[in-house]
């Protein structure tokens, strides 16, 4: 995915071994975290409560405002199912079920940097994009486009709409972008280059990360024989995270 604005941080050999083993025990709490939220949540992410007879089921309901919500959606697909995709540009109607789980996978960009200019595959572990759950996740689609998997139309559209029927959703239910922020996830919506300009949300964590030198990514990299890196949880934040119910009634009494 496109290059990411990441702090930069000179570490030694030992600094690293530590903070790369407390990064993971944190990206594997923060990951839990979410999993545990989206399975909470999911009662509210009811494909068919937005777009309605627009999804085929065994009891096609109309839905209000399901033709507004298709509308959109046929109209974020058309504008990105061209190039890499190269799929139709029209929805068929009703769409095929969408999966009501909901899924947070890892954000992750390329990174060129080093002696030699090297692709680095870097994960973000407090960043996911989310979606519905699908059976072509985003590396898959990846693998689709460049060529490393045979191209198959229909699981390369239903990815699209998994990703895009959450932007939707959100565009209709704006108070559920607010409690993903009451659970401290900052919400954004962002276009992946490589992807066609494929518009995802992205949660984060109110934790910081930074990125070592590239020479130093590199010779890890080197060691490892895996062009793949993790950006690394910056400790000291950790006792800063911002509480933004406790800033919201500071605000508030100030205004009174």
């Amino acid at each position: 995915m496109g290059q990411e604005q990441v702090a930069r941080k000179s570490l030694d050999n030992q600094e690293f071994l530590q903070l790369r083993k407390a990064t993971e025990k944190i990206a594997d709490a923060l990951e839990k975290r979410l999993k545990n939220h989206l399975s909470v949540l999911r009662p509210l992410f009811v494909p068919r409560k937005l777009f309605g007879s627009y999804i085929k089921s065994s009891s096609m309901q109309d839905v209000p405002g399901a033709d507004k919500a298709f509308a959109e959606l046929q109209e974020h697909y058309a504008a990105v199912c061209g190039g890499p995709f190269e799929l139709p540009k029209k929805l068929p109607a009703p769409l095929a079920p969408i999966s009501n789980h909901l899924e947070g996978t890892p954000l992750q960009y390329t990174l060129h940097g080093g002696a030699n200019d090297k692709e680095t595959k870097i994960t973000c572990p407090t960043k996911w994009v989310l979606s519905y759950r699908s059976e072509c996740p985003l590396t898959r689609l990846h693998a689709m486009i460049s060529g490393k998997e045979t191209r198959q139309p229909e699981d390369m559209r239903q990815a699209l709409i998994d990703h895009l029927a959450i932007v939707v959703f959100l565009e209709h239910y704006p108070a559920l972008t607010s409690l993903f922020e009451d659970l401290r996830y900052h919400v954004e919506t962002r276009e992946l280059p490589e992807f066609g300009g494929l518009p995802v949300i992205i949660l984060k964590a109110p934790v910081q990360t930074f990125l070592p030198p590239d020479d130093f990514i590199q010779q890890v990299t080197q060691l490892s024989g895996i062009p793949a890196f993790q950006e690394i949880v910056e400790q000291e934040a950790l006792k800063d995270i911002p509480d933004p119910l406790r800033e919201d009634l500071i605000k508030a009494a100030a205004e009174g």
